[in-house]
């Protein structure tokens, strides 16, 4: 039990509006809201229940065009950055899917639409019913804006747009900052499991909404202890570390430690992995409370570079939010 490792290598969706992305432009969004695409829950169908415009669907969806030309959307990234994933998934859609999709990016600092130089990513491809479609992105650029094409018209439940944000404007000077925070460009890029949770949510601002905007692992049946991996902001001089079990108050962690690397060459996401078991402690095993933001100083690599972390909680649970206090390097 829980022996598969979740690698996403530091890829995260681009388009979630805790980012700060939003739609900002749509041809027609009749039957469903543009800005349902970008939802970070996952399409739901509700049976029998129908709006003033029809049938309710939890995505984007237009009318049937009866002129010349074809939908399309445009999202604005909240934080710039390259995409390397894009899944573009119609479900629920079955009968009312685009027969194709086409994907463009910019990056671009005008607020008029209309001069937004694009380039493709995805050229025209055929869209089926209620599937998720996978494409891989070979750009390495930096977009700003994302137009997503439907032919002619119909409906699309959700668009994630997995990536990396741009850190190249990140200028932190000799503040004390988050290291681990998402908004940074920090990221997961292991875990063992996130049955309940994603892991990649103790990286959000703020504090959690719930238990699901955790990250939270199934109940262990087997001896050992659940555990990610993160690629921090590059650091030196930590000295806070905040550990939130806010909204776990039957199932948070017994325990957890920290432990802590700084890996000047690019390594694969495995290897990275299988090194992490000798990396140094930032954290001895701690004891961890219901429902309590936890306040750590740290003692045991104050002067130490890092820039990976890794969180082991024992046996099993939930933590809401991880933060953790230093300079930029």
């Amino acid at each position: 039990m829980n022996k598969k490792i979740i690698f996403t290598d530091g890829l995260i969706d681009l388009a979630q509006p805790r980012l700060g992305s939003k739609v900002i432009f749509k041809t027609d969004d009749f039957f469903a809201p543009a800005n349902r695409i970008i939802d970070p829950l996952p399409p739901v169908f509700k049976e029998g229940l129908f709006d003033k415009n029809g049938k309710w669907m939890d995505g984007w969806e237009s009318r049937r065009k009866r002129t010349a030309g074809h939908d399309f959307l445009i999202i604005k990234l909240g934080k710039p950055g390259s995409i390397s994933k894009v899944d573009v998934d119609t479900s629920h859609f079955n009968g009312n899917q685009p027969s194709m999709i086409s994907l463009e990016g910019c990056n671009s600092k005008l607020k008029n639409i209309k001069n937004l130089n694009w380039k493709t990513l995805i050229s025209k491809k055929t869209t089926k019913a209620n599937s998720h479609h996978i494409f891989n992105v070979l750009s390495k650029s930096i977009f700003t804006h994302i137009k997503l094409n439907i032919f002619p018209d119909g409906g699309v439940a959700r668009l994630r747009l997995y990536g990396n944000i741009s850190k190249k404007n990140n200028n932190f000077g000799i503040k004390t900052i988050n290291l681990a925070s998402l908004l940074n460009g920090a990221s997961v890029i292991a875990c063992n499991n996130e049955h309940f949770g994603k892991a990649e949510n103790i990286l959000a601002p703020g504090k959690a909404k719930n238990m699901g905007d955790g990250w939270e692992t199934r109940r262990r049946r087997d001896r050992g202890y659940d555990w990610l991996i993160l690629n921090s902001i590059k650091g030196k001089k930590i000295s806070k570390i905040e550990i939130s079990t806010h909204h776990f108050k039957g199932n948070y962690p017994s325990h957890c430690s920290l432990q802590a690397a700084y890996i000047s060459n690019k390594k694969s996401s495995s290897s990275i992995v299988k090194s992490s078991n000798n990396w140094k402690f930032l954290l001895n095993k701690v004891n961890l409370s219901s429902n309590k933001t936890h306040n750590f100083i740290n003692k045991l690599m104050k002067n130490s570079k890092i820039n990976y972390i890794k969180i082991n909680i024992f046996p099993d649970g939930g933590i809401s939010r991880f933060r953790i206090f230093g300079k930029s390097i």
